[in-house]
């Protein structure tokens, strides 16, 4: 039957008003990369198009993403539903200051990668779909942080999974299959947990968008297995993480693709789980991660001592980065355990510093195989006397992700540490200490075996992955490499020295999960939905 738009029961399921132009931002950035993906794959097989086609994209998108942070940061979380129709009804897309930070940092990793991938990614790689893959992995990365509902970040998370396992076999040696093997199967078994975890979510709450889930979660308290919910979940975004002890999959996987793809994931992947550990556990299921709070804490120490101390049993550079990301996993582990605004915060920072401070790392150590020949600690390459300003780079970032000033890694370790304390976390604090003190070692061990002996020509390997197509060492650096990794390490570097605007974006932003009020009324609130 026909039912007038004056009805009060149509009035009353769909938004009847017009979308302010602003308000599209907030799904714009995923169907922007699926659409460019599209592009890309009619256009594969001109490969010196794709790489301009994606470069000015992602550049779209980064500014697409300043302009939604800056619009969510003036006026509060933005609610958009498919269809027009209301929550619980329609899908709903809801941005807050978190997801709007997350989606920035991820466009900005995401432009450098396609950038550094110009002299990193050869003509058959392009061919069969970098470009492309990477439109898919960001449109995943994108959707997870504006998502504002739980299945569908469940289906990001998939869209996500498939673009990574094409990047991660692109080039089909036995090294890369072996890896995603491992990587695919963990991951698979994440994934299941989470559906398995969103159906039983579904049959508690009978909603699945987030903000009616966090509105229904205190009145089923004590009645419904919100205990056993939330440990399934924290279960399937720790391996999605990497967190102790589900995180074997990625020093297993990490090393074997090309150097910029392994930048991307390092970057991108873990943190995606991150995001979502900090979505559930913070905005939907507090109490129960407070009780939670004690095996959190533990997780997150056995995860930094197994990134710390497997870093520096470490003679490949890329696996020991892929300790390192474990290590930084821990650390935000760390703050999700502590609970609290300021600890939330620190988590915030330390995720978005970690985006873009391991991806600059595994784009130096990329430029130093091509000129030291190898990933191998083994092989000394004398980098400081050839190329200064490239183990200058390096060793920047090194005091970074070991959190020494003045550059970004500082800033967080120092809110954890101060959080820890407060809190009355005595081992946690001292295990934070204690990790950024193993990472100083190993880093510094990786810039003076690798950087500071000189050359021997004669142990100088050739042929390994990441390598040049010919396999060969060279003498002059790629621009397109140079540039990403001047620029994100200037971004550490300035975030480090003037940390008061993202400190002051991450305290907001945790104050908004802590105190979700504005998120449930961008979502519930009459008139406030478009």
């Amino acid at each position: 039957m026909a039912v007038s738009a004056s009805s009060p029961v149509l009035s009353e399921a769909l938004v009847l008003a017009p979308v302010t132009a602003l308000d599209w931002l907030v799904i714009a950035p995923v169907a922007w990369c699926i659409g460019i993906g599209a592009v890309l794959m009619m256009v594969r097989h001109r490969g010196m198009l794709q790489p301009l086609i994606a470069i000015a994209a992602l550049t779209v998108l980064v500014c697409l993403d300043a302009m939604l942070l800056w619009h969510v940061s003036q006026g509060g979380p933005v609610t958009m539903v498919m269809g027009r129709w209301l929550p619980p009804f329609g899908i709903a897309f809801t941005v807050d200051l978190t997801g709007a930070l997350f989606a920035l940092a991820a466009a900005v990793v995401a432009l450098a990668g396609a950038v550094a991938a110009m002299a990193d990614i050869d003509a058959s790689g392009r061919r069969y779909g970098f470009y492309p893959f990477l439109m898919l992995l960001m449109a995943g990365a994108s959707g997870a942080f504006l998502t504002g509902d739980i299945f569908n970040l469940y289906v990001w998370f998939e869209v996500l999974l498939i673009s990574s396992f094409g990047l991660l076999v692109l080039g089909s040696r036995s090294a890369q299959i072996d890896g995603a093997v491992k990587y695919g199967f963990l991951n698979l078994v994440a994934t299941t947990l989470f559906l398995v975890a969103t159906g039983y979510l579904y049959g508690i709450f009978g909603t699945l968008n987030m903000a009616d889930i966090a509105r229904k979660a205190p009145g089923l308290r004590d009645t419904a297995p919100l205990m056993t919910l939330t440990a399934l979940y924290l279960l399937a975004f720790s391996m999605k993480a990497a967190a102790f002890p589900v995180n074997f999959w990625l020093p297993a996987s990490y090393h074997t693709p090309r150097i910029v793809v392994s930048a991307l994931f390092a970057g991108l992947l873990t943190k995606v789980g991150i995001y979502a550990l900090i979505r559930v556990s913070i905005l939907l299921f507090p109490v129960e991660r407070e009780i939670l709070g004690p095996v959190l804490a533990l997780v997150a120490i056995l995860t930094m001592l197994t990134g710390g101390l497997g870093a520096l049993a470490q003679t490949d550079s890329r696996r020991l980065l892929g300790y390192l990301v474990i290590s930084g996993i821990g650390s935000m582990l760390a703050g999700i355990a502590i609970g609290g605004p300021d600890a939330i915060a620190g988590t915030l920072f330390y995720a978005l510093h970690s985006m873009l401070v391991m991806t600059a790392l595994y784009l130096a150590i990329g430029l130093a195989a091509r000129l030291g020949a190898g990933f191998s600690l083994a092989v000394p390459s004398g980098l400081y006397r050839d190329h200064a300003a490239l183990a200058f780079l390096t060793l920047a970032l090194f005091f970074s992700v070991s959190g020494l000033p003045p550059f970004s890694g500082f800033w967080p370790k120092v809110m954890l540490v101060k959080a820890a304390l407060d809190a009355g976390a005595v081992w946690l604090a001292g295990a934070l200490l204690l990790t950024g003190f193993l990472t100083m070692i190993a880093t510094g061990r990786l810039f003076l075996l690798s950087y500071w002996r000189p050359r021997d020509e004669r142990t100088a390997g050739a042929g390994q992955a990441g390598l040049p197509v010919s396999g060969l060492p060279v003498r002059r650096l790629p621009i397109t490499i140079v540039a990403p990794l001047v620029v994100l390490t200037a971004l550490s570097l300035l975030i480090g020295l003037f940390p008061e605007t993202l400190l002051a974006l991450a305290r907001q932003a945790a104050l908004a999960l802590t105190t979700p009020t504005a998120y449930l009324d961008s979502v519930f609130a009459p008139g406030s939905l478009q």
